[in-house]
Order: C-alpha cells, then sequence, then structure tokens
C-alpha cells in the first residue's frame, strides 16, 4: 500500500506560503501620489486602478510546474491557454472585462519548436478569452532556471460601478459551481508526485485518457461570466485556483458550506485512491471538480444556468465563518 500523500509533503506548504506572502506584502507601503491611484488593498484576485469613470484591473500568473508535464509529454501547445486563463479567471470573478496580455518565458535554452507550440496555445487563449497579446519578454537564464517557465500579466477595464468584490455577499445566498476541466494549473506538484511515484503517466483511467494526457488538459476559460453579470443579481465570484476552496476566504468574512459538490473528474479519483489523499487535503489543493462559482440569491438561478447549462447549486453562505465541506471544515 502506498502512503499518504500531502502538498507539503510533495515540496508546497500552503500554510508557509500564505505566511510568506504576508511577510512580503506588509511591506508595500508606497502608495502612488496624483491620477489613477491605487483601489483597496492586495489580497483580491486582481488589484484595481483609478482611470476616471473607469477602473483599470491587473493580474499576473503562470503555468506553474504544469510546464514539467508538457515536457514528459513533449506536447507545449495547450500550455498558452493555461497561462492566459490563469489571468483572465482572475479578472471576470471582479466583472472585469480583460483586454491585453503581455507574457513573460524564462529559460536555460531556447528552442524554436517549443517557442512555436506556445506561441499557439497563447493565440488560441486569446481566441478563447478575446484580448490582444500586445508585447512579452523572453529571458534566457543560464545557471539560474532550469528548463522553461511561462508567465503573464493581464489588463482589464470596467465601469467602477459594475465591479464586483464580494462585499454583498450575505448568509442565505446561493453557491453555484461551474465545473473545471480537470486539474487546471494548480497542485500538480502533488500530481506529478503520484504519478511518478506509481511510473503511471501513459496509465490509462476509464475513460480511455492517458494520466499525462489528463494533466495536460487546458484551463477553462469562464468568458461567458460578463453576460450572467450583465443579466443577473450576482454577489460574488470566485475562481477555484491553488488552495481549493481557501480561495472563498478572499470574498467574504461569512463562511461558505458546500453541501453538494461538484463529482470530481475521474484524475482526482485516480489521485485520492492511489495516492490515499485525504477529502480534507483535496479540497485545500485542486479544484475538485470545480474551477469557477457564483455567490447570489436564488433568483438569479436562471441566468446562471442560460449560459451555463452545466452549472448546479453546490452551497450556501452561512453565518458562521470557515469553509465546510458537507460538515468537513477546510483549513
Amino acid at each position: 500500500m502506498s502512503k499518504v500523500h500531502t502538498y507539503r509533503e510533495a515540496g508546497v506548504d500552503i500554510d508557509l506560503e500564505s505566511e510568506a506572502i504576508g511577510s512580503l506584502v506588509k511591506n508595500l507601503t508606497y502608495r502612488r501620489k496624483g491620477d489613477h491611484t491605487m483601489i483597496g488593498g492586495v489580497g483580491h484576485f486582481a488589484g484595481l486602478m483609478r482611470f476616471g469613470e473607469k477602473v483599470l484591473a491587473m493580474t499576473v500568473d503562470g503555468v506553474g510546474t504544469k510546464m514539467l508535464v508538457a515536457d514528459r509529454q513533449k506536447d507545449w501547445t495547450t500550455v498558452g491557454i493555461d497561462c492566459i486563463a490563469m489571468n483572465v479567471n482572475d479578472l471576470y470573478v471582479m466583472n472585469i472585462e480583460p483586454i491585453s496580455f503581455v507574457d513573460y518565458i524564462a529559460t536555460d535554452s531556447l528552442d524554436k519548436e517549443k517557442m512555436a507550440q506556445i506561441g499557439k496555445g497563447l493565440d488560441e487563449g486569446a481566441r478563447q478569452a478575446n484580448i490582444d497579446i500586445v508585447g512579452g519578454e523572453t529571458a534566457t537564464l543560464k545557471g539560474l532556471v532550469t528548463g522553461l517557465d511561462l508567465a503573464g500579466t493581464c489588463l482589464g477595464v470596467q465601469d467602477r460601478d459594475k465591479v464586483i468584490t464580494g462585499e454583498k455577499i450575505r448568509p442565505g445566498d446561493l453557491i453555484f459551481g461551474i465545473p473545471s476541466t480537470g486539474v487546471h494549473s494548480n497542485g500538480l506538484t502533488l500530481a506529478r508526485k503520484v504519478v511518478e511515484e506509481h511510473s503511471a503517466w501513459d496509465r490509462k483511467l476509464p475513460g480511455g485518457e492517458s494520466i499525462g494526457e489528463a494533466l495536460l488538459t487546458p484551463t477553462r476559460i469562464y468568458h461567458p461570466v460578463l453576460r450572467v453579470t450583465a443579466e443577473a443579481e450576482i454577489h460574488g465570484m470566485c475562481h477555484i485556483t491553488g488552495g481549493g476552496l481557501l480561495n472563498f476566504r478572499r470574498l467574504s468574512r461569512y463562511g461558505f458550506r458546500f453541501t453538494d459538490p461538484l463529482e470530481p473528474q475521474e484524475i482526482f479519483s485516480w489521485m485520492k485512491e492511489t495516492g490515499r489523499i485525504p477529502d480534507e487535503e483535496l479540497y485545500r489543493t485542486f479544484n475538485m471538480g470545480m474551477g469557477y462559482a457564483f455567490v447570489a440569491p436564488a433568483s438569479s438561478m436562471d441566468a446562471i444556468k442560460k449560459t451555463f447549462p452545466d452549472a448546479k447549486r453546490v452551497g450556501e453562505v452561512t453565518g458562521e465563518p470557515g469553509i465546510f465541506l458537507r460538515d468537513l471544515e477546510i483549513n
């Protein structure tokens, strides 16, 4: 029987990461003087800036160790989609429309074919999100970087009075989950640990897909979100990334109870069984089948399901602080 696996044991300590980020952020005290200043603090999904009657918003994120999965599969055609998805989805949760993007590639050596494939993925991600890629930077950092790291920054815009931050969330609001396409771009350090320990890259899941293929499935881009917010009352939204359900802490001081979670994809079931990963660890590391969520009154359900037919009510907001998966508290 294999040992129990955790994200910390695989090399990523979420709690330490949170503390380390806090150590950095507490020293970011300077605020710009003049026009176009920052709105709010650091810690939401995107950073906001005043721009007349509108706000500008910026995000930054990367593909992470999913690049190692692409290397293993010798397929870099989809990681560009992941890079853009991880950025634009963080704008959608605040009802921001993404408009432009710049990429950053750091590598120990350049490979023309790999770069061409990455470009194809970036272009497809831009098409899905309807954004322009306006520039980028490539750095060859021999001795500092091993392999290739892909990241990017996205700019978005919205009318100031249409930004959604979660401040309107109240107990009794419902949580509507939208399925992911699988692991997306978070938790790959733990996923790879389990796969490599069992030499399972080419092992077939019940649906016929290999585990390597399943881990490389690109992150879903939730572009239709902006249609929902234009038609329905939405109090908050969440992009389920690293930290799993703990991402809901960014939205409100109220609690979130998930009574009917979405069905996880086969890859999650395989990792749970093979890696003997406890539910609490799974739901604080992975999206577990839910890549995005709306927090809204029951009256908004029809509008959400009109745009996202695969949406499902998964829980509700409670007056008791905390994140709960049925009766299990996620910390």
